[in-house]
C-alpha cells in the first residue's frame, strides 16, 4: 500500500496527452511559364518541366500558348492572367519564366513584331510589370528550330535570341540561353537524330532528306492522320479538346519535351541559385 499512490500518479502522468509541437507554416513558392507553343502543353518543354523537375514545394503554372508572340500574348489578355498568378498572396517567392521569339518573326500577321524596336520593348515591359507584381522575372532565348542545310543547323532565331540577351543584360535579369544551348545540342545530334525530338515520325521523303544533311518542307510526303473516333457524348456536353500531332522542325514530342526540360532545369539551377532547392534534375 505504501507504493500505491505514487504508482497511480505515475500511471496517470504517463497517460496524459503530450502537447504537439507547433505546426510550421509552409513556405511554398510558384513558377509561372509564359511563352509560345515551344513552352506550352502539346508541343513544348513546359509540361515535362512542371511534371518532373519541380518539387511539391513549388506550384508550377504553365500559361504558355501556341501561336503567341510578345505582342498578341498581351493583347489577348493572357499576360493579365499571368500577372494575376504572380499577385496571388501566400507564396514565399514567385518566378516567371518568359520565352518569346518564334511568332515575333516576320510573315505572321497579327503576331509579328519589329526586331529592332517592338520586340525588345515588349520584353522590357514584361520584366517591369512582373517586378511590379512582386515576381522575379527570368528571360529565356527561344528554343532553336531543327532545320539543316548541308549538315549545318540553320538557326534562324539567332537574331531574336541576341535581342533577349541584350534586354537581360540591360535590366539585370537572369537569363537562360536556351537558344544557344539547344542549337549546340541539335547540331551535335545531326538532322536525323534531332528529328526524333518531334511529335511524330517524318515521311519517307523527309527522312531521306534528313539523312542527306538538308531538311525539306516538313509536310512533304506526309499523309494526314485519320481523325480519332468521336466518343458518344451527352448532347448538352461540350466536345473534348484534341491534340494535333504532326512532324515538324519546331514542336516537341514527349522525348523532346523531356530532353529540353532537363536542359532548362540545369541552366536554371546554375543561373538562379535561389531556385535550386525547388528543382529536380
Amino acid at each position: 500500500m505504501v507504493f500505491a499512490l505514487p504508482l497511480a500518479a505515475a500511471l496517470l502522468a504517463a497517460q496524459a496527452p503530450v502537447e504537439a509541437p507547433p505546426v510550421q507554416p509552409i513556405r511554398a513558392s510558384k513558377i509561372v511559364l509564359v511563352g509560345d507553343s515551344t513552352t506550352a502543353v502539346i508541343g513544348g518543354w513546359g509540361p515535362s518541366f512542371c511534371a518532373y523537375h519541380v518539387t511539391s514545394f513549388a506550384a508550377c503554372v504553365n500559361l504558355a500558348r501556341g501561336g503567341r508572340s510578345s505582342s498578341n500574348y498581351r493583347a489577348e489578355g493572357s499576360w493579365d492572367l499571368a500577372l494575376a498568378e504572380m499577385r496571388t498572396p501566400g507564396y514565399a517567392a514567385t518566378w516567371v519564366l518568359i520565352q518569346f521569339g518564334h511568332n515575333d518573326q516576320p510573315g505572321k500577321p497579327g503576331r509579328s513584331t519589329d526586331l529592332a524596336t517592338e520586340f525588345p520593348a515588349n520584353l522590357r515591359r514584361y520584366v517591369a510589370e512582373a517586378r511590379a507584381a512582386g515576381a522575379r522575372p527570368i528571360l529565356l532565348t527561344p528554343l532553336t528550330r531543327r532545320q539543316f542545310r548541308d549538315g549545318r543547323l540553320d538557326n534562324d532565331l539567332a537574331p531574336w535570341a541576341e535581342a533577349v540577351r541584350r534586354v537581360a543584360a540591360e535590366l539585370s535579369v537572369p537569363l537562360v540561353d536556351l537558344n544557344a544551348l539547344s542549337a549546340a545540342a541539335v547540331q551535335s545530334m545531326g538532322p536525323a537524330r534531332a528529328a526524333e525530338l518531334a511529335q511524330a515520325p517524318p515521311s519517307a521523303e523527309v527522312a531521306a532528306a534528313l539523312r542527306s544533311g538538308t531538311t525539306i518542307a516538313a509536310s512533304t510526303g506526309a499523309v494526314a492522320a485519320p481523325a480519332p473516333p468521336v466518343a458518344v457524348q451527352n448532347a448538352a456536353a461540350e466536345p473534348m479538346g484534341q491534340a494535333r500531332l504532326a512532324f515538324d522542325y519546331t514542336h516537341l514530342g514527349r522525348g523532346g519535351a523531356d530532353y529540353f526540360a532537363t536542359m532548362v532545369t540545369a541552366e536554371l539551377a546554375a543561373r538562379v541559385p535561389e531556385l535550386r532547392r525547388l528543382l529536380v534534375p
